[in-house]
């Protein structure tokens, strides 16, 4: 491997798990400081996220859609919603929409589709085929979330193992449509509809919980 590919891969995972943890930032500056770190990780390492890709734009639509369906059903099924509202309190400290709207967007699904599908897979692929690419960039997007997942108190090879997952589905849409832009709509529909049902999820359990009182 040489030094480029080397650096290429090990550098997203010292940024989220050493150097941005250590610069103590709000969610505000997280956000202001994942997207420029993308964005320079992207010119740095010739990115081809293709955004604007007709084609791109359709699946990501159509993946979307599927899972927002998802997630409105899950709404409906009061043992789901519980759970969902279980998870309320790992919310960040600022207003949902602001949440969904800015954070979810920019600093994840940008940073992380502009760096791991945009930049890093591609030039993987380029220089060790498509499996060898694959695999390699879905391992590094597990290894993004070690600091993430022990912040949260969570099992962190689970974490590992499961965002790992999620990143060979991300890059096989990336692969089949030639553009960011799919996978981004979906990681954004995911986490965006999570993010909106653990709060609502929680206040409707708080009401049942008011109503079974009286």
């Amino acid at each position: 491997m040489n030094a480029r590919i080397l650096a290429a891969v090990t550098a997203p995972v010292l940024w989220n798990n050493w150097l941005l943890p250590r610069l103590a930032l709000d969610r505000r500056g997280r956000t202001v400081a994942n997207t420029a770190a993308a964005t320079g990780y992207a010119l740095a390492f010739d990115g081809c996220p293709n955004w604007l890709s007709g084609r791109g734009l359709r699946y990501g639509v159509g993946c979307a859609g599927v899972v927002a369906a998802g997630y409105a059903a899950a709404l409906l099924i009061p043992p789901v919603r519980r759970a969902l509202g279980d998870t309320s309190d790992r919310a960040p400290d600022v207003g949902t929409a602001e949440w969904v709207a800015v954070h979810i967007p920019l600093g994840t699904v940008y940073t992380e589709e502009l760096i791991f599908r945009g930049t890093l897979e591609p030039l993987l692929d380029r220089e060790f085929g498509r499996t060898v690419g694959s695999v390699a960039g879905a391992s590094a997007f597990g290894l993004w979330h070690v600091h993430p997942a022990r912040a949260a108190g969570d099992n962190v090879w689970v974490t590992v193992g499961l965002t790992g997952i999620s990143g060979l589905i991300f890059g096989t849409l990336y692969r089949h449509t030639g553009s960011a832009a799919a996978p981004a709509l979906l990681h954004w529909a995911v986490n965006a509809g999570g993010a909106v049902l653990s709060r609502r999820g929680r206040g409707r359990g708080s009401q049942t919980a008011v109503v079974s009182a009286r």
